[in-house]
This record gives structure tokens, C-alpha cells and sequence, in this order.
């Protein structure tokens, strides 16, 4: 199974199925079949896009969520339990992961595998913003996924903010 993932600037309309459509002026998310006027990003479970391995469990989730950090916010070195494809909405984000550091701008994505250790730099002099989704083990229904793997840096001060638009229920 893959993970893909379009960016429409001129409006798009899709089907029903594991897919998520975010309406970018709207900054909302929805499942399923949509039509959006307007810039739209979406996210699609099928034949093409990033692979993913969707192990034996009682089922997945797919989350779409926003996350917004300050200016010189940072996301501690951290993993999650499951792959997912981000997009960054404005301002700018440096990643450093699996040994390289990617600085990206407003509409560039980037796929993170979940437990690849990962840890982000927001743009010093502005606010930046990404939305995401991610392909979570159903146990992680509602809960925060993000794991840090210094034990210490769980007490430290947070400056990301997490918005979840919607978990839908895949598999079986």
C-alpha cells in the first residue's frame, strides 16, 4: 500500500475512499468525497505515493492534523508510531532526519516514516504552520503521538501546537 499526496491550487474534486482532502482557505479536512473551490491539499491511500507497511492489528487510523510553532519554535528529537506525509503551509521548517537536514518552504512536502527520529526548526523570525496526515496504529485513537527520545525533553517547555481535524477508521 502507498501513501500519495497532490497539491490542487485551482480547486479539485475526489471520490469516496481512505483519502483526505484540506481546504487550504478554508483549514478544514475532510474524508471521503470532497470538492473544494480553492487551493486543496490531499492525501490518498492506494497505488501510488510513499510505500507504507501496514502491519496485522485491529485496524488503522488515518489523522489529519495542523501543527503551528511559534517563531524559533522546535520540535525536540522524536518519533511517531506511524509514517505520514506533511505540508507546510507558511513560514519555514528545517528537518533533520536520517542523517540530512531539508529546510522547506510554504507548500513543500516531506514524508516522515514514524519511527525515524526526526527533529524540527521552525523559521527563527516568523510563525510556521504544517498540516499532516498520518497512518497510526487504532490504539493511538485520540492520543498524542509524538515521542521523545530523550525522557528529558518531555518536561521541556512546548511551543508546537497540535489541531487534530479528524481520524477515520481504515482497514479491518
Amino acid at each position: 500500500m502507498k501513501l500519495g499526496f497532490s497539491q490542487h491550487r485551482n480547486g479539485v474534486e475526489v471520490g469516496a475512499g481512505n483519502r483526505v482532502t484540506y481546504d487550504v482557505a478554508r483549514n478544514e479536512a475532510h474524508v471521503g468525497a470532497r470538492r473544494v473551490d480553492g487551493h486543496a491539499l490531499v492525501w490518498e491511500l492506494g497505488d501510488e505515493g510513499e510505500p507504507v507497511e501496514l502491519g496485522p492489528n485491529e485496524g488503522w487510523l488515518m489523522r489529519c492534523d495542523r501543527v503551528d510553532f511559534p517563531p524559533g519554535g522546535v520540535a525536540y528529537l522524536h518519533t511517531h508510531p506511524g509514517p505520514g506525509i506533511r505540508c507546510l503551509l507558511h513560514g519555514s521548517i528545517r528537518i533533520d532526519s536520517e542523517g540530512r537536514t531539508t529546510t522547506y518552504g510554504p507548500f513543500e512536502s516531506w514524508f516522515e516514516s514514524g519511527p525515524e527520529p526526526v527533529f524540527a526548526a521552525a523559521s527563527e523570525t516568523e510563525a510556521t504552520a504544517f498540516v499532516r496526515v498520518l497512518l497510526l496504529p487504532r490504539e493511538w485513537e485520540g492520543r498524542r503521538t509524538i515521542q521523545y527520545i530523550d525522557p528529558a525533553d518531555e518536561a521541556r517547555p512546548k511551543t508546537q501546537r497540535a489541531t487534530v481535524f479528524l481520524e477515520q477508521l481504515i482497514g479491518p
